[in-house]
This record gives structure tokens, C-alpha cells and sequence, in this order.
């Protein structure tokens, strides 16, 4: 009989992963174009920098889910670990050398492929007891999450007015060092539970993967777009924020106020999930990411720029959860880790490098309301593939 740890320490030691992880994501990704414009880039050259990490995390995240598919019996909290003690020893140069444009991108390359990675396997540590039937508390975790990312930006904001952004990345490093600890802590999932896999099967290519299953491969297309739509709002708020008259310290502000809005969404997920399944879930938050550059760009002020962050809650607050649960029920089991891989790419990778690239020159180009202009574009064509792929569906 397998046995497998209490759920109580699954959730506690779950939380606590998330709570660390998000708190140091909220110190490079909320701050990175400050740190990069405070070393003498360019907006379009942080834009570049930003899609290389993307990039990066494209590229390793098929790579170290296919392997942890075909080699179960390794934890992943094994594998997430060793990415995290490199990533750290990347963050370390980082910090004592100011390398010219090309260094830095190999330094951000590392850290997508590092740092990024830990997403996917982070959800794949929870999906593991998941689909065993074990109640982990995902939503509630990574809204705990989403609440330590908001706690984060708002102590960073302020730390940067006092310190300096470069004093940032001590905070980083630290919290690494903490997000190892916390992963260690994590209990791994007991091999005796493995799901048998059938004499000869093998964990399928991805090009099977997105043949399988039109609607699938439809939703990814849809999902590249909206996180094009809304990753450069996050990436370059610290343009929108100075370009309403606001400092450092609004950064931190704004910062909070969209990630504390993602608390409630692992609350309401739970009823939205029971009335309309993870497809019918996901298809609201990208409606919902479609409208948010709109709001932001008629946002009137540095006052009116605050007030429309919550709008996080229905949008991307929803779509993590969601995304989890979705590729899960479309994927087979043998093919579990790298099917919230591929979800990452599609959104997170590649739509968030995508977006990221041109946002920079657009703002080079025509200033923060022509990079949001861009994004409503990218949100509506979004909304259309969602459709074509709940079409597909039915």
C-alpha cells in the first residue's frame, strides 16, 4: 500500500515553495528593466534582454521535462534543486560585473534557463500527487504566491528607493537560497505510486502531442497571444509608471496591487472550475487578459493606472490555475511533465518573449501608449483563436 506523506505538511511545504519562489520572481521580473535602464540600456535593448530569458526557458523547458518523463524515479524537487544552485552561482556574477551587451545576454540566457524552469516543475511537484488522487491545495498555494509576489514589490520598492535597485539582487540571491532549502523540505513523491506504464511506452514527441488534439493546439495559439498582451505591461510598468509622473516607489505600489489581486483568484477558481471545467476557466481569463491593455490604456493619471491593476484578478489570476488543470486533463499520463511544459512555452515563453521583444522598440518608437496599443492587438487576436478553439471543441 503506498503511503504517502500527511496532506497537511504536502500543503504546508506547497505554500511555502510557492510563497519564496514568487517573492524572488517578483525581485528580477518586476525590476529587471530598472535594473537593465540603471546600467545604461536602452528600453529596447531590456525588451531583447527580457526575450532571451524567455527564449532560454523555450528552449531547456521540452529538454528537462522530456527527461523527467523518462526518468520518473528521479524526484523533481531533485532536478528543480540543481537548476536553483546554478541559477544562484549566474546571479552571483551578475551582481559583481556590469558585462557589456553581450555578456548580459549570456547571463539572461542562463537565468531562463535556470530560473524559468522552475514553473513548469514547480506545478508538476503538485500535478505528481494530483492526478494520485492526493487533494493538494494548488489554487490556494499559488494565490499565497501571488500575495508573497505583491508583499515583495512593495518591500522592494522601497528598498530600491533607500539601496538602490543593484541592492536588489542580494535580495535575490538570498531568497534563492531559501527557495532550495524550501524544495529540499518538500516531500518527493513515492515511487511506489508511479502509474505503471505499459511494456515499450514511451513519453510522445510534442509535434504528436499538438496533432492529437486540434482544440489543444488552437488553445496554445490563443494563449501565445494573450501573454504577449499582458507580460510587457508587467516587464515595462516601470515605463508606465514614470510616464504618469510616478517614481520607485509607485512601481512597488502598482507592483502590489496587481500581484495581491491574484489572492482572491485561487478562491473564486474553485467555483469558476466546478461550474465550467479548467477549458471553459481558462477561455475567461483570456478574455479577460485581452481587456487589461485596453484599461491601462485609458487609464486617466499615475491614480487611474493604480486603480485598474486588479484587473489581474480575472485575467492571469485565473490562468495559472487553470492552465495547470487544463493541460493536465489533455495530456496523457505519460506525458504529464512535459505537457505543462509545452503550456509554459506556448505562454509564458514564447508569448512572453514575443510580446517583450517588440514592447521595447515600441516604446523606443512611439512611447508607452503605442506598446499598449500593440497589446490590444495582440489580446484580440487572443480572444479569436480562443474561440476558433472552443469551436473545434464541440
Amino acid at each position: 500500500m503506498t503511503s504517502f506523506p500527511s496532506l497537511r505538511r504536502l500543503n504546508v511545504s506547497y505554500t511555502l515553495v510557492h510563497v519564496v519562489y514568487w517573492a524572488l520572481f517578483a525581485v528580477f521580473a518586476g525590476y529587471q528593466t530598472s535594473l537593465l535602464l540603471g546600467r545604461g540600456f536602452t528600453s529596447g535593448e531590456a525588451g531583447v534582454f527580457a526575450s532571451i530569458r524567455c527564449f532560454a526557458g523555450i528552449l531547456a523547458q521540452p529538454l528537462l521535462g522530456g527527461w523527467a518523463d523518462r526518468h520518473p524515479e528521479v524526484p523533481i524537487k531533485r532536478l528543480l534543486n540543481v537548476c536553483l544552485v546554478l541559477a544562484l552561482g549566474v546571479n552571483g556574477v551578475f551582481y559583481a560585473t556590469r558585462p557589456g551587451f553581450w555578456g548580459t545576454a549570456v547571463i539572461f540566457l542562463a537565468l531562463g534557463i535556470l530560473e524559468l524552469n522552475a514553473y513548469p516543475l514547480l506545478d508538476s511537484m503538485a500535478v505528481q500527487f494530483i492526478a494520485a488522487g492526493v487533494p493538494v491545495s494548488y489554487s490556494l498555494s499559488r494565490g499565497l504566491g501571488s500575495l508573497s509576489y505583491a508583499l515583495a514589490c512593495v518591500v522592494c520598492g522601497q528598498q530600491a528607493v533607500r539601496f538602490g535597485t543593484e541592492s536588489l539582487l542580494l535580495t535575490h540571491m538570498a531568497l534563492l537560497v531559501l527557495m532550495i532549502a524550501a524544495v529540499a523540505l518538500y516531500p518527493a513523491f513515492p515511487r511506489e505510486a508511479l502509474p505503471p506504464r505499459a511494456q515499450g511506452q514511451q513519453p510522445h514527441s510534442i509535434l504528436y502531442i499538438l496533432k492529437s488534439s486540434r482544440s489543444f493546439t488552437l488553445t496554445l495559439v490563443s494563449l501565445f497571444f494573450a501573454l504577449a498582451a499582458i507580460m510587457p505591461i508587467v516587464s515595462f510598468m516601470v515605463n508606465l509608471v514614470t510616464d504618469r509622473g510616478g517614481d520607485q516607489g509607485h512601481l512597488g505600489l502598482a507592483l502590489f496591487l496587481m500581484g495581491a489581486s491574484e489572492l482572491p483568484a485561487a478562491l473564486l477558481f474553485t467555483p469558476l472550475f466546478r461550474r465550467f471545467g479548467a477549458a471553459g476557466t481558462l477561455r475567461i481569463s483570456i478574455c479577460f487578459m485581452a481587456v487589461k491593455p485596453l484599461l491601462f490604456l485609458l487609464a486617466p493619471g499615475l491614480t487611474g493606472l493604480l486603480l485598474v491593476q486588479p484587473i489581474q484578478l480575472l485575467g492571469y489570476g485565473l490562468f495559472t490555475p487553470a492552465s495547470v488543470y487544463y493541460a493536465n486533463a489533455n495530456v496523457a499520463p505519460e506525458d504529464q511533465v512535459k505537457g505543462q511544459s509545452i503550456m509554459m512555452i506556448a505562454s509564458n515563453g514564447l508569448g512572453a518573449m514575443f510580446g517583450n521583444f517588440l514592447a521595447g522598440y515600441a516604446i523606443d518608437w512611439g512611447g508607452a501608449g503605442a506598446m499598449l496599443g500593440m497589446c490590444l492587438a495582440f489580446g484580440v487576436i487572443g480572444v479569436l483563436f480562443m474561440l476558433a478553439a472552443w469551436r473545434s471543441k464541440q
